[in-house]
């Protein structure tokens, strides 16, 4: 376990902060009572939750090029047939995982290929959990091309808490599964478009774990 890049600068703002509070409570208290001692544990409570969001786990998979291995760390909130029409104009499946606050905010590759498409869209910050966010929130698309020929679809989705989404992707970069898509501060939601005909291999409220559990296989 490590501490993502994406948290350094971030968590050593917060432990300034906390210690500045805890030096002014030090030097204006006469003497301590368990009000000290309860703000006390409060700023320690609220860095081991800051250190614990950024953590990124050290994971070893096994690549399978017919195997789409779940991007982000979560629950599975959505798996549908839906038409795509923003960039495939046809029948799809939507495999969505939400992530709580608990959950490793890191994201992942799931599956190798040539990115082709890469495009950040502002828009809203409804709960992630709900129908429009996946095209009104603000999100990433990123569309990779896998050696068969597939193209899988990925949304980075920030939800009513989350306010930014960092995403490594550039157009006809070569990727392999597992290697890390990006990060999505106190945020909340990945989409994956998959082609009508893959083998779903989760279902609805299962938890999933990025990296490691598969999601689905593509057909021959």
């Amino acid at each position: 376990m490590k501490i993502h890049k994406e948290g350094y600068f971030l968590i050593l703002v917060f432990f300034c902060i906390f210690l500045g509070l805890v030096v002014v409570v030090e030097v204006l208290s006469e003497h301590r009572t368990w009000l000290n001692y309860l703000f006390y544990a409060a700023c320690l409570v609220g860095m081991i939750f800051l250190v614990a969001f950024f953590r990124s786990p050290l994971r070893q998979i096994s690549r399978e090029k017919d195997l789409i291995l779940a991007p982000a760390d979560g629950r599975v909130v959505v798996v549908e047939k839906i038409f795509e029409s923003q960039f495939f104009n046809e029948e799809r499946i939507q495999v969505s995982i939400f992530m709580s606050p608990f959950n490793v905010h890191a994201n992942w590759y799931p599956v190798s290929g040539t990115v082709t498409r890469y495009i950040y869209h502002p828009g809203r910050y409804l709960v992630a959990w709900h129908p429009k966010s996946s095209q009104s929130n603000e999100r990433t698309s990123i569309i990779i091309r896998h050696e068969n020929k597939h193209h899988v679809l990925i949304r980075q989705i920030a939800g009513a808490v989350a306010r930014r989404i960092v995403c490594y992707a550039d157009v006809d970069k070569q990727v392999s599964q597992g290697d890390e898509l990006g990060f999505i501060k106190f945020g909340s939601r990945v989409d994956l478009i998959l082609p009508k005909d893959t083998q779903i291999l989760v279902e609805l409220n299962q938890k999933v774990r990025g990296k490691l559990t598969p999601v689905g296989r593509f057909s021959a």
